[in-house]
Order: C-alpha cells, then structure tokens, then sequence
C-alpha cells in the first residue's frame, strides 16, 4: 500500500508508483494507517517482507539504479509495473483478467519456492545403484553419506532395507525383506535412521544418523533389542556422526557393544566392544571390514 501510495481512503484505481526506502514505507505505515513500527524493524521487514514482493516480481529494487547493492543507503522499492495494473483493476471487472495475466508473464512465489526446494534437494545413490533424492537439511546430507561412505568402506555388498527422511519419514522400506528377516514390519517406525543388511555376513546393520536426535544410547538398545527379538541376522548398532565435534557432545550416552561412525573421518570407526577388537593394528593401506 505504501508503494503504490493507496491508503483507506483511495481507491485502487488511483494507484500510484512511487518509489520509497524502508524507512520512507515506515513512515507512511504511521501518518497513513496507524500502524506504527520501531525503526529497528527495517531490516526484519527489507527481509521477511519487501524481500519475498521483490522475487514474486510485485516491487522492484532500485528500478532507477539496478546496480545498486541491497544493503546501499539509496536502496529504494518501487511497486511493479505489471503489479501496478493489478492493483488499479481491484474491484473492477477486469481484476481476475488482470490476475492472469500477471501469473502468464511470471511464475509465482509458490512456484518460485517449489522450484527452489526441488534444486536443494539431496541426491543420494542407494547400494543397489538406484537414484533418488532427499528432502534439504543436515540430517539427511548425513544420511546420503552414510549410504555412499560408510556402506561403500564397511558394508559392501549390503541391501537397504529401510530410510527415513525428515519430510516424508520413510522413503524406503523393503517390508518383504525384513519379515523374511524376522523384523516386525508393523513396528518399521521403531527402526532407526538407515537398516542395511549384509547377507554373506548375517549383518543387520542398524544406524541412527545424529544431527537433532541422539546416538544408540543404552536405553535405545534395548528398546529395539526388545523390538527385533525374533530377527534372525546378527544385530550392529551404529551411531553415525558428521563430525568430532558432535561425537563429543554424546559421548556419554553412547551403548556399549555398538559402533561409532564419524563422516569427517571415514575411513576408521571407534567400537565400544571392550576387548574385542584388541591387538595390532592392520597396515595402513588395509580399510575397510575385516
């Protein structure tokens, strides 16, 4: 309203184009429409406001002077051209025609948006070879790593049974296999982040991926210890870590007689198995499973 100086008592028809910095809208949102905002706001209002108008191609930035950087003290704002015509055929009949028309010249914000989500998405190659992508976020960056380094180093060989993702909570779940395996497919919630399964090995590989949840700690072995009972491959507990630094943070919540896995160092593991794996380490060029 402030770009195109319409205020209660004008109509949409005289709309104007004009164009004003934050504090010039600030000022108009006070003397204009009694709304009254702190002039501390005008970043929080540059962003989450004039911002989002500026992609949708409702306002444009420095029409007069595109070069001009977005944090320049002259950064101004000028409503549209196309929007203009918009705004000036609101309550007429030719509003929905000029609607449109703004939407065939342009894709819209949701569009904008949706396009943009599917460009960050994570893509991740599965252990059988097929391609598909994750939902943004560090979780499921972790995850895709975990499927490339950890199971290409240590699991060779190795089915997926079951993903997660933080957006569509289970991406993959092979429900056939893990009955097969004596995994109670009804409780597939209870699993934790990634399940491979290394059948030369009667591995059941079980991988909480930590970011915003926790590792294998001794309360959850046991819980899905009770879980997966009657499962018949021999059960790895494995806490997956993007870096040292996270390891640290749980340290003292990680389950004995299970395994830990940082993404920033991925050729070793560090096991919590007492004196299983005591003894001379293997040449340096050895990685891998042993």
């Amino acid at each position: 309203m402030a770009l195109a100086e319409v205020d209660r008592r004008t109509p949409w028809a005289a709309a104007k184009r004009r164009s004003l910095r934050i504090h010039g809208m600030l000022t108009f949102m006070s003397e204009k429409l009694g709304k009254k905002y702190a002039e501390n706001t005008r970043e929080t209002i540059r962003r989450q406001v004039i911002h989002q108008l500026v992609l949708a191609h409702v306002a444009d930035r420095n029409p007069d002077d595109p070069s001009l950087p977005t944090n320049h003290p002259r950064t101004h704002y000028a409503i549209s051209e196309a929007a203009l015509a918009v705004l000036r055929a609101h309550g007429s009949s030719s509003f929905a025609e000029a609607v449109q028309a703004f939407h065939g010249k342009r894709p819209s914000l949701t569009e904008l948006y949706a396009a943009h989500r599917a460009s960050t998405r994570v893509p991740v190659v599965l252990p059988s070879g097929k391609e598909i992508s994750l939902s943004p976020g560090r979780h499921n960056e972790l995850q895709a790593v975990v499927l490339t380094e950890f199971a290409q180093r240590f699991t060779p060989g190795a089915t997926l049974l079951y993903l997660g993702d933080t957006e569509e909570k289970h991406l993959v779940v092979d429900r056939a296999a893990l009955a097969a395996l004596g995994v109670p497919v009804s409780v597939h919630d209870k699993l934790p982040d990634v399940v491979l399964h290394v059948p030369e090995r009667g591995w059941l590989v079980l991988i909480e991926v930590v970011t915003s949840r926790g590792p294998v700690s001794p309360k959850r072995k046991l819980e899905l210890e009770a879980h997966l009972a009657g499962a018949t491959p021999h059960r790895i507990y494995l806490s997956a870590f993007p870096d040292f630094r996270e390891f640290k943070k749980h340290l003292d919540n990680i389950a004995w007689e299970t395994e830990v896995w940082i993404a920033e160092m991925p050729g070793h593991m560090i096991h919590f198995n007492g004196d299983k794996f005591l003894g001379p380490a293997a040449p340096a060029a050895a990685e891998g499973v042993r």
